[in-house]
């Protein structure tokens, strides 16, 4: 049975059967369309009082913040999963093409305005090493290949057993996207500067990688945002979450919020209920957990042995951030900056290895209000500081309170450096999230943002947490912690790879 055939068939003269999915972020809801489209009876419990997950939004006194993703890149993909949706994306929202992607500030005061048009970014790169302009090109190139030929052959496909994943066609395309090479070293083929290695490289923080571990296929990252472009629609990232759920009740799913899923109920090789912190249950012929998966493995189904060798994956890092609403713009900030730290690997390694952060971190910041004047109250500015940070480590807890001083300490310090000394002062309020506070409100383990499970040789593919539980064959799995992984895109193609899963082990033709 092919794609095509599973996305004309609906259920037809035959009684419906019901779908509960646990979590309404943006794989749940895609995912729930999908199904409700296709003849399912769905019904979508979220613990949280609204949908999205970690791509929700906060306001307040006029100032919007988005909560988790803050840009929107591989548009193809988004492109491609809303086709299957019956939307047409770009008619969907109001997108900007960002001109100015980022603006990088390194930690030895360069700095660096990143942009798809070459003639912007010619006399830059020849000011910062000479010659590296006639590379910059192919290294764009060959990332955007790694994507390109990843997503067909890796990245858009369910793999149902080792043996279609290890096929000699794939073992010489995994090679091909050189996933035995560690994107920094690949990077230097390219760039002899250490400034503009980190400025095509520290992409990986977008799924929560170090740089200096993560494969060379992440130069897909750097090469699909300038070929792709990156994308901020209108009204902050919130809009694509909206925008499924408005279509998911338009075909019938229906939403139940402010209810904990406390246990999913098993017997005899089967899921069988849900059951709530209320103490009551409810049976449904198939589910399917949003949740991140190493939570649901862990505290929604009985002890196994994959429960307990999650334990041993290797997860992503986390992040502290900081909400701040401004009493006055801030113009010299770029919608998206970068502050690179001043000795970038060992803020890696305080990272990724000490499960901490350095003094003197990397970090991120967001101003919409350059691309969308109506995310402030006006002549005001809201600003978002994301800095990357170790996620929670039970073996070496963590003071999260001391780790958030510091960290604002040195981030209004660096910020003061860079010309703009009077921020803090201009603070309205302020928000702010820490591990601990995503692995209470979203339930991610380890409080890894970026989502929980990583993307190392062996958690990609077949080898990462499959979306199909392998006991209880009716328990299906969405999100990034499953089949392709993590970040928004992903997220949504994995929506699409269940979607197809579930169709195809369940039709009764």
């Amino acid at each position: 049975m092919t794609n095509s055939d599973l996305k004309q068939f609906v259920f037809v003269g035959m009684d419906k059967k019901t779908i509960a999915i646990i979590g309404a972020g943006i794989g749940g809801m895609a995912l729930s369309i999908l199904l409700a489209k296709n003849g399912f009876d769905v019904v979508v419990y979220e613990k949280n009082d609204k949908s999205g997950g970690r791509c929700s939004q906060l306001l307040r006194e006029g100032h919007r913040f988005d909560l988790g993703a803050t840009i929107l890149l591989m548009p193809s993909i988004y492109r491609t999963v809303f086709e299957s949706l019956g939307l047409n994306f770009d008619e969907c929202f109001e997108l900007k093409d960002l001109s100015t992607i980022y603006k990088l500030y390194f930690g030895n005061g360069e700095k660096l305005t990143i942009s798809k048009d070459p003639e912007v970014m010619r006399p830059q790169l020849e000011r910062m090493e000479p010659g590296s302009f006639i590379r910059f090109g192919p290294y764009i190139k060959k990332g955007y290949s790694f994507f390109c030929e990843s997503y067909k052959n890796l990245l858009s496909r369910n793999f149902y057993n080792l043996f279609e994943f290890t096929t000699p066609l794939n073992v010489r395309m995994l090679f091909r996207l050189k996933v035995w090479l560690r994107h920094y070293t690949f990077v230097k083929r390219y760039f002899k500067n250490e400034n503009l290695q980190q400025a095509f490289t520290f992409q990986n923080i977008y799924v929560g990688q170090s740089p200096l571990k993560a494969p060379a296929l992440f130069a897909m990252l750097p090469g699909t945002e300038l070929t792709e472009g990156a994308l901020f629609p209108i009204g902050g990232m919130q809009q694509i979450t909206s925008r499924l759920e408005a279509e998911a009740l338009k075909v019938g799913v229906r939403f139940i919020f402010n209810t904990t899923v406390e246990k999913i109920g098993v017997e005899k090789g089967r899921a069988t209920q849900l059951i709530f912190g209320d103490g009551n249950s409810s049976n449904y012929d198939l589910i399917v957990a949003n949740a991140d998966l190493p939570y649901v493995y862990q505290n929604l189904l009985p002890e196994s042995r994959t429960s307990r060798g999650l334990e041993n994956r290797s997860y992503s890092c986390s992040a502290v951030v900081f909400h701040w609403g401004l009493k006055k713009a801030y113009p010299h900030f770029a919608h998206h900056s970068i502050f690179l730290a001043k000795d970038f690997s060992k803020s890696l390694d305080a990272i990724f290895k000490e499960h901490s952060i350095s003094k003197n971190p990397s970090f991120y910041v967001h101003a919409p209000v350059r691309t969308d004047p109506l995310a402030a109250p006006p002549d005001q500015d809201t600003i978002s500081v994301i800095v990357p940070m170790g996620h929670l480590d039970e073996k070496k807890p963590q003071d999260w309170d001391a780790l958030k001083k510091q960290v604002r300490t040195d981030v209004l310090k660096r910020l003061a450096e860079e010309g703009f000394a009077d921020l803090e002062e201009n603070i309205k309020f302020e928000v702010c999230y820490t591990p601990l506070a995503w692995k209470s409100i979203y339930n991610v383990s380890r409080g890894s943002v970026f989502g929980s499970i990583g993307h190392t040789i062996f958690q990609m593919g077949y080898f990462r947490p499959h979306n199909r539980h392998s006991r209880y064959r009716n328990l299906y799995f969405v999100g990034g912690s499953t089949n392709p992984g993590n970040g928004v895109p992903l997220v949504l193609l994995s929506a699409k790879l269940t979607y197809e899963r579930i169709l195809k082990e369940n039709l009764q033709l």
